[in-house]
C-alpha cells in the first residue's frame, strides 16, 4: 500500500525580560522589542487585556498604557481596552473568552498584530488561548503581574480555559512572543499572592535544583518579610529551570509524563472542590505536603528531608493540611482527582514522588491507604 510521510520541525523561540516599571515613558523595554520585532511597511495593531484586580491596585495603569503609546509609536493602540475579571473565574465562564474575540474581530486584530495580557496566570491563561485559536493564532504578549505568573506559568507554553468543570479541559501549546516580568506589580499584591506563588518554586526546587530549594529554606524570613531583591532571584532563577525544563524532550507534554506537575494532581482537584476559594498556589502547597509524606511513608524519601519540606512550607505560611484531603475510603472526593489527572495526561496515570530533594520518581499507581495516612499525618502536624 502506498503512503506518504511528512515531517518538519518548528523552532520556538521567545524572550523572557525583567524589568521595572514597564510603562514608564523613560523605559523604551516595550518599544524596543516591538520595533525590532516589526518589519517595515507593515502596519501593526496592539490590544490590551488587563486584569480588573489590577487594574483596581495601579489605578493609573490605563492612563499610563495610553501615555506610554502616545509617546511611543511604533504600532498602534487600540484604545478600548479590556478589562475582564481575575482569578480562576475568568477561565470558568466562556463570556469572558468571547469578549476578546469580539474585540479581535471588532478592531481587525489580524496574525500580524498584538494581543497583550496584564495580570495573573488564569488571565494570560484565557487571554493566551483566544490569541491561539483566533485567525490560527495572533502575536501574543505576556506581562504577569503576580509571583506565580512571573516565575511559573506566564512564561510556560500552555493556554486554556475550563470546561465541563475541568481545569484546562480546552487549551492550547502555544508560546508568547514575548514576556515581560515588571517588579513594581509585585509590590500591590496581597500576601496571599506574595506567598502562593513561592509553592512553585518550592516545587521546581525540589524536583530540578537541591541548592535552589535549600536556598529558598534558608531565606524564608527574608521571603516572608517581603524582601523584594530576594523576590527577585527565586523568580529569576524558578523562570529559569522552568525554561530549561520546557526545552526538553516533550515541551508540548505528547506523552504522559508530567515532571513538573508534583503536588498538583490532589491541588487541581481541591482547587474545584473549594470552588476556588483556596488559590492555586495554596493548593499546589497542600498537594506537595500530601505527596511528600506519601513519599516518605511509600519509603522513598528519609525522613530528614521530609521534615525540612514539611518545615519550609509551614516557614512561608502555607497550610499542609485541608479536610477535603483527607481520605475515607476509594470513594473520597479527592480520590476521584487520580483519575480526572490521568485523564488529563491523555493514558496512563503518572504521579511524580520524591526520592531526595532534587531527585523525583515516576510512579503509575497510588496506594489509596498510604494516602489515607498521608493526610492524616499532615492534619497532625498541622494542628499542633
Amino acid at each position: 500500500m502506498k503512503h506518504l510521510t511528512q515531517s518538519f520541525s518548528i523552532k520556538f523561540e521567545y524572550p523572557i525580560y525583567f524589568t521595572s516599571a514597564i510603562f514608564k515613558k523613560e523605559n523604551t523595554l516595550l518599544n524596543d522589542y516591538l520595533q525590532q520585532a516589526s518589519p517595515t511597511g507593515i502596519t501593526r495593531k496592539i490590544m490590551f487585556v488587563v486584569d480588573e484586580g489590577v487594574a483596581n491596585a495601579t489605578p493609573n495603569l490605563m492612563a499610563d498604557i495610553k501615555a506610554y503609546f502616545a509617546v511611543h509609536n511604533t504600532v498602534n493602540l487600540i484604545p478600548d481596552i479590556i478589562i475582564v475579571t481575575g482569578g480562576e473565574v475568568v477561565k470558568s465562564s466562556e463570556k469572558y473568552f468571547n469578549k476578546v474575540l469580539d474585540a479581535v474581530n471588532k478592531h481587525g486584530i489580524d496574525r500580524h498584530s498584538y494581543i497583550a495580557a496584564v495580570g495573573g496566570g488564569a488571565v494570560l491563561d484565557m487571554v493566551g488561548y483566544a490569541a491561539a485559536v483566533a485567525h490560527r493564532g495572533i502575536k501574543h504578549i505576556r506581562i504577569p503581574t503576580t509571583v506565580l505568573s512571573q516565575n511559573d506559568s506566564g512564561i510556560g507554553v500552555k493556554n486554556g480555559i475550563n470546561y465541563f468543570s475541568k481545569k484546562n479541559f480546552l487549551g492550547t501549546f502555544v508560546p508568547p512572543v514575548a514576556v515581560f516580568n515588571d517588579e513594581k506589580f509585585l509590590e500591590t499584591l496581597s500576601i496571599r499572592d506574595w506567598r502562593s506563588g513561592i509553592s512553585e518554586a518550592v516545587k521546581v526546587g525540589l524536583l530540578k535544583d537541591a541548592a535552589f530549594f535549600n536556598w529558598i529554606s534558608d531565606n524564608v524570613v527574608a521571603l516572608v518579610e517581603r524582601d523584594m531583591a530576594t523576590m527577585n532571584y527565586l523568580i529569576w532563577r524558578c523562570a529559569q529551570l522552568h525554561m530549561q525544563h520546557i526545552a526538553g524532550n516533550d515541551p508540548f507534554e505528547s506523552g504522559s509524563s508530567r515532571p513538573l506537575d508534583f503536588g498538583h494532581w490532589s491541588a487541581h482537584k481541591l482547587e474545584y472542590l473549594t470552588n476556588f476559594e483556596v488559590r492555586h498556589g495554596e493548593a499546589v502547597a497542600l498537594g506537595i505536603a500530601l505527596d511528600t509524606v506519601y513519599s516518605n511513608l511509600s519509603g522513598r524519601l528519609s525522613n530528614e528531608d521530609t521534615e525540612l519540606i514539611v518545615k519550609t512550607l509551614l516557614g512561608l505560611g502555607f497550610a499542609i493540611s485541608h479536610p477535603l484531603l483527607q481520605v475515607d475510603g476509594g470513594e473520597s472526593p479527592i480520590v476521584s482527582g487520580l483519575g480526572e489527572f490521568r485523564e488529563h495526561l491523555g493514558g496512563q496515570l503518572t504521579i511524580m514522588l520524591l526520592k531526595g530533594i532534587g531527585e523525583g520518581e515516576e510512579v503509575h499507581e497510588i496506594d489509596i491507604e498510604l494516602l489515607k495516612q498521608a493526610g492524616e499525618k499532615l492534619n497532625e502536624i498541622q494542628v499542633r
